[in-house]
């Protein structure tokens, strides 16, 4: 698990239904909901399935690769454990989910919708990591 530091961000929140993603996060994984009953993918991580309404869970790992469906460059309101800009994405899976996350290791005016994008990790305060995504590197 490769994790960088250049900021410490805060904690993420931490809920029942949501700390099985977390947990992942914390190893350098990235994984989702699957309804055991239907088969339905989900993200973000809730009780019940919004397709069959099954509160049967499984777990499933992602690849962590995915193309940037929309993104925004952010640059207020400042907060000391980020870097500015902030770059914004919403993330459309492999898999078919989206995520909300941050691009790192690139400029503003590198941002494309459709860029091919892979998931790292980068530390928390309280010893954590949250997915963050960055372009793919070609051979």
């Amino acid at each position: 698990m490769e994790v960088s530091d250049a900021a410490r961000r805060p904690a993420p929140i931490v809920t029942e239904d949501s700390a099985v993603f977390w947990d992942a996060a914390a190893e350098g994984r990235l994984v989702a909901q699957r309804c055991a009953a239907c088969g339905r993918l989900r993200h973000p991580p809730r009780p019940m399935c919004p397709e069959c309404h099954s509160l049967d869970i499984a777990v499933v790992e992602l690849s962590g690769r995915g193309t940037v469906y929309s993104y925004g460059v952010l640059h207020h309101p400042p907060h000391p454990a980020f870097d500015y800009p902030v770059l914004a994405v919403l993330v459309d899976l492999d898999e078919g989910i989206r995520l909300v996350s941050n691009l790192t290791d690139a400029a503003p005016d590198d941002l494309r919708i459709g860029m091919s994008v892979e998931a790292h990790y980068v530390a928390t305060a309280g010893g954590g990591t949250v997915p963050v995504f960055r372009p793919v590197r070609e051979p």
